[in-house]
């Protein structure tokens, strides 16, 4: 292990995690040949607006289009129009702009061409209601999803049953032009159709699933909103409906391309890196306790590694708030952290980070944070109590305090949650 420090390290294994997702560099290897008729640019997520500029620099023809990112993460674009909107609770800007795409891709030829840009975020970026419903009625939807627990495939499931452009309903506007999907992945396992909800892709769920997860996890819903689940008005497009156009989908960056950018850092700076996996999910707690065994047995076994090493991960990770009392945003990576903190209860030698690469997590305009093993200590000298944070997902409030907090500010990318815990050698 070289001189770096580890707070420095660890923060370098993030931004070259961020640095390999960005879309100047994943997007121009993907570009298509230029069609026939017309190249109709379309897009949402927090990393869309950057896609864009990114085609735009590269693309020789007439173009045109309209993607919408998240506020604060736009950038210019010449012949491509930038909307912004709000998440992760949709808003009326997200509403038109939705309306706004679909009629940008009504009427073309077969001799057309759609490019659609697709990052983390879109399910909210693009809120469309059924017929029936309102935006209200959206609004109300996720917010109970996100304080829920549910998995991010969970929630995606029922957001698409009650939309009028996912789950592939965006894909059935543009036929019978072709589609090619530029993909970057912030979901674990990476299927498309998790991805904003797929609106360009065949959803493979189901009504009834739709409505399995509502009432597994207690949420309630319009009368409108579950007659359409129950009824199979809201179905979504399935593969082989003959609405559907032709459909090509390319991942150009996804979690485990962010997680081995990382591994090469901890390499060149004499680390054994160990990637547990790039799709863990579960509740932010849990696997934190399940990663500080395997660190712990690292630290005083050397297995299944030995250190110095780092331990990466990567997935999307849940919080289920509380449901009394104060409560701070739920942040799952900071949630996560703390959790860590308390397992390995100030463990010699074991640092750690946690954040999400689109620079937000949870509701708070920060990353993540940074552990080390004086954490616990530093907290409760200042009058904090660690559980006391815990119990009321306070994750930021708790590291925020300590000047721990780590702030990126919009990365222009999103390849989901990244942990890396970094174990030196005992010193007996």
């Amino acid at each position: 292990m070289n001189s770096t420090g580890p707070r420095e390290l660890l923060r370098a294994m993030f931004d070259a995690a961020i640095a390999a997702a960005q879309p100047a560099l994943c997007v121009p290897r993907h570009l298509p040949q230029p069609p026939k008729g017309r190249l109709v640019v379309v897009g949402a997520g927090k990393a869309s607006a950057a896609m864009a500029r990114a085609v735009e620099a590269h693309w020789r023809g007439p173009l045109g289009g309209l993607v919408v990112t998240r506020y604060g993460y736009a950038v210019p674009c010449e012949r491509i129009q930038i909307v912004e909107a709000a998440h992760p609770v949709p808003d009326a800007a997200g509403e038109a702009a939705a309306k706004r795409m679909l009629e940008a891709v009504r009427g073309l030829t077969s001799d057309d061409l759609v490019l659609c840009l697709i990052s983390g975020g879109g399910s909210s970026l693009l809120p469309l209601p059924l017929p029936g419903l309102t935006l209200q009625d959206l609004q109300a939807l996720n917010a109970a999803l996100l304080a829920s627990g549910a998995s991010i495939t969970e929630m995606n499931c029922v957001r698409r049953h009650l939309s009028g452009i996912q789950g592939g309903r965006l894909a059935e506007a543009c036929h019978p032009a072709r589609v090619l999907n530029l993909l970057l992945s912030d979901v674990p396992g990476d299927d498309p159709i998790d991805i904003a909800s797929g609106p360009t892709v065949p959803d493979p769920t189901t009504c009834a699933d739709a409505l399995e997860i509502l009432r597994r996890y207690e949420i309630d819903v319009t009368p409108r909103a579950l007659d359409l689940l129950e009824s199979g008005e809201g179905e979504t497009l399935k593969a082989g409906d003959p609405r559907l156009p032709s459909i090509e989908t390319r991942f150009i960056a996804t979690p485990q391309m962010a997680l081995e950018a990382a591994a090469a850092v901890a390499r060149d700076a004499g680390l054994d890196p160990c990637i547990l996996g790039d799709a863990i999910e579960g509740e932010s707690r849990e696997v934190a306790k399940t990663l500080a065994g395997i660190a712990l047995q690292v630290a005083r076994r050397g297995q299944p590694v030995k250190a110095p090493c780092v331990l990466l991960s990567g997935g999307e990770t849940t919080v289920t708030l509380r449901k009394h009392g104060e409560r701070g945003q739920g942040g799952r990576n900071v949630e996560f952290l703390l959790a860590l903190g308390i397992a390995l209860d100030g463990e010699p030698g074991i640092h750690a980070l946690a954040g999400d690469t689109d620079g937000v997590d949870g509701q708070e305009e920060i990353a993540g944070a940074l552990l080390a093993p004086d954490t616990l200590t530093r907290a409760r000298a200042q009058g904090l109590k660690p559980r006391d944070h815990l119990d009321r997902n306070d994750g930021h409030g708790f590291f925020g305090a300590l000047g721990d907090a780590v702030v990126t500010g919009p990365t222009l990318t999103n390849v989901n949650d990244f942990r890396a815990i970094v174990i030196a050698p005992r010193k007996d």
